[in-house]
């Protein structure tokens, strides 16, 4: 198999477990909605940026993708 092809299907489905842990685990993981995250409510508008979650999702994929080089 073409090494390219094979990155992207890993990726592919690394993508998709992802997904699937947000969206099951996201009832129990509360991601979205921690202390941190900007959140501004008016009448018509709501403005929303999770700065806490988005954080702490880059610093869990530094060290996967860490761990994944290190063994490599």
């Amino acid at each position: 198999m073409n090494p390219v092809a094979k990155m992207l299907v890993i990726f592919g489905v690394i993508l998709i477990i992802i997904g699937l842990i947000w969206q099951v685990g996201g009832r129990f993981l509360n991601l979205g909605r921690l202390p941190g995250d900007i959140v501004v409510e008016k009448e018509n508008f709501r403005f929303y940026f999770p700065v806490m979650t988005s954080i702490i999702v880059s610093v869990v994929l530094s060290l996967l993708f860490y761990l994944f080089r290190f063994f490599r």
